[in-house]
């Protein structure tokens, strides 16, 4: 993690990730996925649109965090944040996985709603669905007028955190909400949904922050066959395992108690260096993080099949923080004998353990996307303005001081960034600037007008 002290936020060398994989340690569908990307920048989008349109094909299965003992599910919500001509549509190629689940179990939710509609949808999936938008404009359009509301409602989300709604006609509640989520736009679509470091959304939602590329490459007109069915190919394979998750009901996930503590270990050494290059404010971003990881790794275990979901397959290993927690097959008492159906053994419980290459994949995806979020969070507090060439901080700037009089007080200040979704502090920041650039005079404390 010392690359954060390094980040060069001019380009996008630090920020890889797919390269920073051992590929052949990957599950086939995954590869098979990113073999079908031109360039590396591609490739990362892929990556992470795979895996987020993976993650809800990943029913029943979830493992526990924290002291409470929490119940995570598989579904991860992710923008990913680039340039025109930056192959971000290439996502769309995890969309097609999903399609062939929706065929015959219906899980795809448009963001081109407004948020009734979407709730609607959202709950007559039993809260569960993927929304796929690779056209930011779509949503930042629906949500100039509820961009709030649905923060709100996806923060929630993500946390499986039950989202309800009170209407003259009557009240409902969607009580343990999985949706995934994959969308790609500009920097200020995506400070539609996120206007600011602090809001609690910043750190529940993964950001890919992807410069552009050149737009032709040579791969684009090879011959190679087979690739446009790749999607679906893989898509099928996911339904077989969507459907073994299904009728097998709700089975734990979980790290080894090694993997566990390598996980704390790794988190805890760097987070002070977090928090001193980047503010308290990234505080929330880091412990999530883990959150993120586990995610991560359970999807993998998922993609792999059955030979990764069955029982006994290689996954007898059991943390000693889970005691009491027992595989099935595993006898609790000396007179417990095969013939004795599982119904005969409630306690019994079915647990699939992550196997160590999943977990250091899912680790390095995660340290990685740690550097993406890094650079996002530099941008939305205005000091990267050239990571992807069309985000420009600056023009949101331009905008709070237009709109400014031509006197005002900290107040007036304060109150016409909040109407734009912009912290105080950035807002003071700013300020300054102005005043140090000879945009406005300070005519006595608390009250400045502008120059000329």
């Amino acid at each position: 993690m010392n690359e954060i002290q390094n980040l060069n936020l001019e380009g996008q060398e630090d920020l890889r990730i797919v390269s920073h994989l051992d590929m052949q340690k990957l599950p086939e569908s995954l590869q098979q996925m990113l073999s079908l990307a031109s360039t590396p920048e591609e490739q990362d989008i892929l990556l992470m649109a795979t895996l987020a349109a993976a993650s809800a094909c990943v029913p029943n299965l979830y493992f526990t965090y924290g002291p409470t003992g929490k119940k995570y599910y598989a579904n991860l919500q992710c923008f990913i944040l680039a340039a025109a001509a930056s192959g971000k549509g290439i996502a769309g190629q995890a969309l097609e996985m999903v399609r062939v689940l929706d065929e015959q179990y219906p899980m795809l939710i448009s963001g081109d709603s407004t948020l009734p509609a979407w709730y609607k949808a959202l709950a007559s999936q039993n809260g569960c669905g993927y929304m796929h938008e690779s056209e930011g404009s779509v949503i930042t359009d629906i949500w100039k007028s509820s961009a709030a509301n649905y923060n709100t409602a996806l923060r929630k989300a993500a946390e499986h955190e039950p989202i309800s709604r009170n209407r003259c006609n009557g009240s409902s509640e969607i009580q343990s909400p999985r949706l995934s989520m994959l969308l790609t736009g500009t920097f200020n679509q995506y400070r539609a949904l996120v206007p600011s470091v602090e809001n609690g959304y910043f750190s529940r939602l993964l950001t890919v922050v992807i410069r552009g590329t050149n737009p032709f490459d040579k791969r684009y007109v090879s011959s190679k066959g087979g690739q446009s069915a790749v999607p679906r190919i893989v898509g099928q394979r996911l339904l077989r395992t969507y459907e073994t998750l299904m009728n097998a009901g709700e089975r734990e996930w979980s790290l080894t108690d090694a993997q566990k503590e390598r996980l704390g270990e790794h988190l805890q050494t760097e987070y002070a260096t977090l928090i001193s290059l980047l503010g308290e404010n990234f505080h929330s971003a880091v412990i999530r993080m883990a959150v993120q990881i586990e995610r991560i790794a359970m999807i993998l275990t998922a993609m792999r099949g059955d030979s990764a979901l069955s029982r006994g397959a290689g996954n007898e290993l059991r943390p000693a923080s889970n005691a009491g927690i027992i595989d099935k097959g595993i006898r609790l008492q000396d007179d417990t004998t095969d013939e004795r159906d599982d119904k005969d053994r409630p306690y019994m419980v079915d647990t699939i353990y992550c196997s160590d290459q999943d977990y250091e994949a899912a680790e390095m995806i995660g340290n990685k996307l740690l550097l993406h979020m890094a650079a996002a969070y530099r941008m939305i507090d205005g000091d990267a303005q050239d990571v992807v060439p069309e985000i420009k901080p600056i023009d949101q700037r331009k905008v709070l001081f237009e709109q400014l009089k031509e006197e005002y007080e900290h107040q007036d200040l304060i109150k016409e960034a909040k109407l734009q979704g912009i912290s105080a502090r950035t807002a003071f920041r700013w300020n300054e600037k102005w005043q140090q650039e000879g945009l406005i005079i300070k005519v006595k404390h608390g009250l400045y007008k502008k120059a000329g």
